[in-house]
């Protein structure tokens, strides 16, 4: 099957994760995404089983979240362990309580992400054209001309405004638009097996560390099924390597011999850390694995892919929709490049450290590393960075020029995540809280202080004229359920607040004045947003 169309406004090469959150992210501001896979359908096997709270974040927004849900699992908690015998362990239940409505390790594989994104395109009426590869791209001043190919070798050509690369690690896109992809691949050979056990399951993450060895049991949401991720062993390194030849191996680091019932999935392969030399090439963009790749340290990988997405979207929506300037793109690699590139740093060192062979870290990993985690872990302040770190809600874009901070406020800044507060809504009599407000596509300004009655009718007269399309509107009163709010955002007693959420939930601009002048500034002259 082809597309029945010769031109899209943009076209989608991937149909992972990353590819179909950037299509279902498309489809909710009415741009209807030509998306293309090679495969012939959604990965059957997969690395990826941690969504972290940010992407859960994501998919309420989508309106999937009780899908995801009711199909993964929360990990309990994390323990290392050497020779059989736990070093640490550190619980991760609920670890973000009150920072998010997800505030724990979620896990949930792969391919369900991919079936989750899928059904929901599926229900928007957005095929997915399979068995389709890119041939060649050619960019024009408008336009971009494409040659695809199907399965049986018909080639055809289309044209699109917009060209994505979410075609992964080795990506066509990449490729074709000649961007370097520097980096380099980890020595070691390592394996992956998707295995039901015997025993009594556990909700608990595995690290076994030997002296030069990394072996993770993760459980997954099914009864006594585990991943189990480690390096190869030795001696068998160099020749075809089956679950036979590793169990051995597993029952060392383990210090007991491990029952598999039955083997799901069995592979080898090797690690990278490689990131893409620029995001963009003209009208051609890059996203998830297309972009950058890094060791599984962490469960981040696929999540910065789907926020990849998530930040392109938007941006890529209003363009197409005529409704911002096209300069509003550049701040897709201007804000995202820096996640990568300090995600590939700290997911690298974490990995050198665990596979180390070195005597002295193998003395630190056994005797000083384990004191330290649980130390750390008894510190809420510590804890509370690290889970906004692993969570990847802690993401800030503060120095990006989409912000405007005009606020004495220090805690909270324009370029953050809008934080995750409840709220009594006075008017209704109900529990809500700011993201829920964030539901619609577009912008959302939240007005906090006291605002007479008349004003209040003037500015939402004045936002149905000028930004009845791009500009969704909140008003919160001083209220005692509502103090903790107002403490956030260091509201006093006699004080106004504007802030104005992007569409992905992050804070574009907040000053300590309410007032059409500031926020008609922030939307034209920061933004770029056409009026209505």
């Amino acid at each position: 099957m082809k597309p029945g169309e010769q031109h899209t406004p943009i076209l989608i090469v991937g149909a992972g994760p990353t590819g179909l959150m950037m299509a279902a992210q498309l489809l909710r501001y009415g741009i209807q995404p030509v998306i293309i896979d090679s495969k012939q359908g959604i990965t059957q096997h997969s690395n990826a089983i941690v969504v972290q709270a940010r992407s859960l974040e994501i998919y309420r927004q989508l309106g999937i979240i009780d899908r995801v849900l009711s199909d993964g699992k929360q990990a309990q908690g994390l323990i290392f362990n050497q020779k059989g015998k736990p070093l640490a362990t550190l619980p991760v239940g609920q670890i973000g309580q009150g920072k998010t409505p997800y505030p724990y390790v979620f896990l949930y594989q792969q391919y369900k992400n991919e079936r989750v994104l899928l059904d929901y395109l599926t229900q928007n009426c957005c095929p997915v054209y399979w068995d389709t590869s890119l041939k060649s791209i050619g960019q024009q001043a408008d336009k971009i001309v494409v040659t695809l190919a199907q399965g049986n070798g018909e080639e055809y050509q289309l044209t699109t405004d917009w060209l994505i690369g979410a075609d992964g690690a080795h990506s066509a896109v990449r490729k074709q638009s000649d961007i370097a992809f520097n980096g380099d691949t980890y020595p070691h050979y390592f394996y992956l097996a998707d295995v039901e056990l015997e025993g009594e399951p556990t909700d608990y993450m595995n690290i076994h560390l030997s002296p030069d060895s990394f072996t993770g049991f993760f459980p997954l949401p099914e009864p006594n099924r585990y991943r189990i991720i480690g390096n190869i062993p030795p001696g068998v390194e160099g020749r075809e390597v089956t679950l036979d030849d590793v169990l051995p191996w597993l029952k060392e680091v383990t210090g007991k011999e491990q029952q598999v019932k039955q083997c799901h999935w069995f592979t080898t392969y090797k690690l990278h850390h490689r990131m893409a030399e620029k995001f963009r090439s003209g009208r051609c963009f890059l996203v998830g694995d297309a972009a950058h790749i890094h060791s599984p340290v962490g469960g981040q990988g696929m999540n910065t892919g789907l926020q990849d997405a998530y930040n392109l979207a938007w941006k890529l929506a209003a363009v197409v929709n005529k409704q911002t300037n096209e300069t509003i793109l550049d701040s897709y690699a201007d804000e995202r490049m820096p996640v990568a590139k300090s995600l590939l740093k700290t997911t690298d060192k974490a990995f050198n450290l665990a596979m180390s062979g070195n005597l002295l870290v193998s003395f630190f990993k056994r005797w000083i590393m384990p004191r330290i985690l649980e130390t750390m872990w008894s510190n809420e302040t510590i804890k509370e960075k690290l889970f906004l770190i692993i969570s990847q809600t802690g993401i800030s874009y503060r120095e990006s020029k989409l912000n405007l901070h005009l606020s004495q406020a220090t805690k909270v800044k324009a370029g953050d995540r809008l934080p995750y507060l409840k709220v009594h809504d006075e008017k209704k009599h109900e529990e809500t809280d700011l993201h829920e407000w964030c539901a619609k596509p577009g912008f959302t300004l939240i007005t906090l202080g006291h605002i007479p009655e008349t004003e209040l009718f003037a500015l939402a007269r004045w936002i149905t004229q000028n930004y009845a399309q791009t500009l969704n509107f909140f008003y919160l009163p001083p209220s005692n359920k509502n103090r903790h709010v107002f403490d956030a955002f260091e509201v006093k007693a006699d004080q106004r607040k504007t802030l104005i959420v992007r569409p992905d939930m992050y804070i574009g601009l907040m000053a300590d004045v309410v007032d059409t002048a500031t926020i008609d500034n922030y939307m034209r002259n920061v933004v770029g947003v056409f009026k209505s």
